[in-house]
């Protein structure tokens, strides 16, 4: 058996055949350090900061516009209880003029008067 032909027969015992490396590459699983996992982290919870910044600034402008319907709400029931006060008085002085009681009282006349 020459040398190379040994040689041969060795690499058929391991498995590998002509033409074919002997060294064989394995890809490698690439994991985040802990470092960009720290980072990762921050800006995550930036976001989440940021989302929940939005929401609230949301609520509190709904909050006044609420608020400011809830005022108006407020200063038209004043006002329409003042109408009604308003009303019920001028409508008092037409009725008295009108009802049974006034029609039927006599009117009263001055009969003289003092002089000094």
């Amino acid at each position: 058996m020459t040398y190379s032909s040994s040689l041969s027969a060795g690499r058929k015992s391991a498995g590998l055949s002509r033409n074919q490396n002997t060294a064989s590459f394995r890809g490698r699983e690439r994991a985040f350090g802990p470092v960009s996992n720290t980072v990762i982290l921050i800006v995550l919870a930036c976001l989440l900061g940021l989302l929940y910044l939005t929401q609230v600034t949301k609520t509190n402008a709904y909050g006044y516009t609420i608020n400011s319907l809830q005022q108006k709400q407020t200063q038209l029931a004043d006002e329409h209880d003042d109408l009604e006060v308003a009303s019920a008085r001028l409508q008092s002085v037409d009725r008295i003029e009108n009802s049974d009681v006034a029609k039927s009282m006599a009117t009263v006349t001055p009969a003289g008067t003092i002089q000094d």
